[in-house]
């Protein structure tokens, strides 16, 4: 049998103290990296947040001419009245009916309509306050990552907070519009701050109070009967603070706001190996009097690449045409009858409102 081998007592060493002091290196090393994460972290301070932001929201309730009503969320733009708002939350009274604001100061303030656009849902209306204004200050764009603050009054719960991050940049999204059409947001940004009904038309906030967003519509998702899940189910989409800037600066100058106009009707073409992401664009449609047809683009010609992007989506026709004014020029690469072609748009006038499914 053999013995076990035993260590000679001058090679054994007391590992302890060593193995102590890795031990505390460790722990303090883990410490510091937990700290240097969450130092870099940006932390926003709520409160700090809501006491900013919050006296530049209003609710704003909807009565239209036929009895219906309903509410939504705004921000003050100026010291003058121009409230900012979402152009659904206001359709039903745009023809007859009533909007009244909210303050969270307990004012109530018969609003007038200045303008909106149908196009892209935003809309100013606008009030004689009976106390000073504080306009919403705009901030800079978000970063995906960034903590924001969904500001309004969902469900009609007024001065209401939520927060959350920017979960993605750059989503294009459709909202029911007027007459049965829909509007579309483009470079939407992504957000899992609670939206929900009567949050449209706020504040989407970042940690300084700032404006960097317009809370327009939240997803929605149903169970396995297919009945919608009630509240937020944490993914809603704002539209940015620069276009909402731009369109109200428009719609307070003018009243209304024009957009680019290609003058074709489209559909979506899958000519690769994806069945459901679109490759090209197929002319349904190009009116003899229409900007596509000056340039000489016909129906059944496939539209391959706009201003140099490839085509990856059934909406980019439309997000030019809204992002464009007329009068801009558009590289459009096509094909007709298999030879690859290009031609420069110059762009239109955008009839209001288009139809769905042209630009």
């Amino acid at each position: 049998m053999t013995e076990p081998v035993q260590s000679s007592p001058r090679h054994q060493r007391d590992w302890s103290p060593l193995l102590v002091a890795v031990l505390v290196l460790g722990i303090v090393a883990v410490v510091a990296s937990v700290g240097w994460a969450r130092s870099s972290v940006r932390r926003c301070d709520a409160n700090s947040v809501a006491e900013t932001a919050m006296p530049s929201v209003v609710t704003i309730y909807v009565q239209s001419s036929t009895g219906g009503g309903g509410n939504g969320s705004g921000q003050f733009l100026d010291t003058e009245g121009h409230i900012l708002t979402n152009n659904h939350v206001i359709s039903a009274a745009a023809t007859g009916g009533t909007i009244t604001v909210l303050r969270p100061n307990g004012e109530e303030l018969p609003a007038t309509l200045v303008g909106r656009d149908i196009q892209t849902d935003l809309a100013v209306i606008s009030v004689t306050p009976k106390s000073a204004v504080t306009p919403i200050e705009f901030g800079p764009a978000p970063d995906v990552g960034d903590q924001v603050f969904a500001i309004g009054a969902p469900l009609g719960l007024t001065d209401t907070i939520t927060a959350g991050v920017v979960s993605a940049l750059g989503r294009s999204a459709r909202v029911p519009a007027d007459n049965n059409t829909t509007a579309l947001l483009t470079s939407a940004i992504q957000t899992d701050a609670s939206i929900n009904p009567g949050n449209s038309g706020g504040t989407l906030a970042d940690c300084r109070g700032r404006l960097v967003g317009v809370p327009t519509a939240g997803a929605t998702a149903s169970d396995s009967r297919g009945v919608p899940v009630a509240g937020s189910i944490g993914l809603g989409f704002a539209i940015p603070a620069d276009t909402a800037q731009t369109i109200a600066d428009k719609l307070i100058a003018d009243g209304r706001v024009v957009h680019g106009y290609f003058g074709l009707a489209v559909v979506p073409l899958s000519r690769g190996d994806s069945a459901i992401n679109p490759d090209a664009l197929y002319v349904v449609a190009a009116p003899p009097a229409g900007p596509g047809a000056a340039a000489g683009l016909r129906r059944a010609d496939v539209i391959t690449a706009l201003d140099g992007e490839a085509v990856t989506s059934a909406d980019q026709l439309q997000e030019i045409s809204l992002n464009k004014q007329p009068g801009a020029t558009v590289q459009v690469d096509f094909e007709r009858a298999g030879v690859a072609q290009t031609t420069t748009v110059t762009l239109g006038r955008q009839p209001d409102p288009a139809l769905p499914g042209t630009g």
